[in-house]
């Protein structure tokens, strides 16, 4: 990484936003990415040595005057301390998960102790701020969660390593930027109604009716249906009384189309096709997927499943 130029050095958005945006590499925090300000305590400090020391002069007491030089002393000493919560620390970022929609993002950082010194107290902060101490010679993984509210890519912000040991008389602060990204797959609807219906030469090919074995979606509790296929889940929330379907055959397959979705808007589509996705692959059916630029052949599996679920948050 090249070195900055001195305007760069200079510049006061460096104390917010840190140095260059990074990819995903361990950043050693040294001299350059450290500031170090006075707390609202440190600044109390601060004039309370200035009032000894005024009042050292007007009366002349050498005490008054040893008790100030002591002070300010200790003032000046743990600026040096201050520095060394963080100096030598290596921050380096872990792989994200994807999530849905709505569900916390998790980043886990982590961070590197390789000094025989412990690092006390140290915060990290993403949106939330999380404590932890590091011992000597150790690697600690901090998990730090952002909020998500629509699919896609998500890209968080800078991560602020931060301390006030020892005395809380100055505040330490590295914000580093890495590239820090996770995919975000759309909300499942609350409840699914019922997989497509498939053709007669489906059938013919394999494609299985509605019967009695593997779960098939849901529809609206009508008279006469079986008191164990009620889906409670949905009743609990407030979603009305509805009751589950089955197919029959475990090599069922079936065709999840957007097309042939329910809803007012895309993301309303997606989101029914998301949670299609997911029944079907608890239900364990074969299932293809349409999308209006994309057809996926019927499969099965974490991975069939994953690719679906990147093609819907990414559409």
């Amino acid at each position: 990484m090249s070195q900055p130029t001195l305007t760069e050095r200079v510049k006061a958005h460096r104390f917010f936003t840190g140095e260059k945006a990074l990819a995903n590499q361990p950043v050693v925090l040294n001299h350059r990415r450290i500031f170090i300000l006075p707390t609202q305590r440190g600044l109390s400090f601060a004039v309370l040595v200035g009032l000894l020391f005024l009042i050292a002069f007007v009366y002349n007491n050498n005490l008054a005057y040893l008790l100030t030089f002591l002070i300010a002393s200790v003032f000046f000493i743990t600026t040096l301390h201050s520095f060394k919560a963080l100096a030598g620390l290596v921050v380096q970022p872990g792989p994200a998960q994807p999530v849905f929609a709505g569900n916390p993002a998790r980043f886990d950082v982590y961070v590197d102790n390789p000094t025989p010194n412990p690092r006390e107290h140290l915060r990290l902060t993403l949106e939330d701020t999380v404590s932890v101490s590091v011992p000597a010679l150790t690697k600690t993984r901090v998990a730090l969660a952002c909020a998500t509210h629509q699919r896609g890519w998500y890209e968080a912000g800078k991560v602020t390593v931060a301390s006030t040991y020892p005395l809380g008389l100055f505040r330490t602060w590295s914000p580093i930027r890495f590239t820090l990204k996770v995919l975000v797959y759309p909300k499942p609807a609350d409840f699914s109604t019922p997989f497509p219906e498939s053709s007669a030469g489906d059938i013919q090919q394999g494609f299985s009716k509605k019967g009695a074995e593997d779960f098939y979606g849901v529809h609206e509790y009508q008279a006469g249906d079986p008191v164990r296929h009620i889906h409670w889940k949905a009743y609990a929330k407030g979603l009305g009384l509805y009751s589950k379907q089955y197919g029959g055959g475990s090599s069922a397959q079936i065709w999840l189309d957007y097309a042939q979705t329910s809803g007012h808007s895309t993301e309303e589509r997606l989101s029914q096709l998301c949670r299609w996705v997911l029944d079907a692959e608890q239900a364990g059916l074969s299932y293809g997927f349409i999308l209006p630029n994309l057809t996926l052949q019927p499969g099965s599996g974490i991975g069939h499943s994953q690719q679906c679920l990147e093609a819907l948050a990414l559409f």
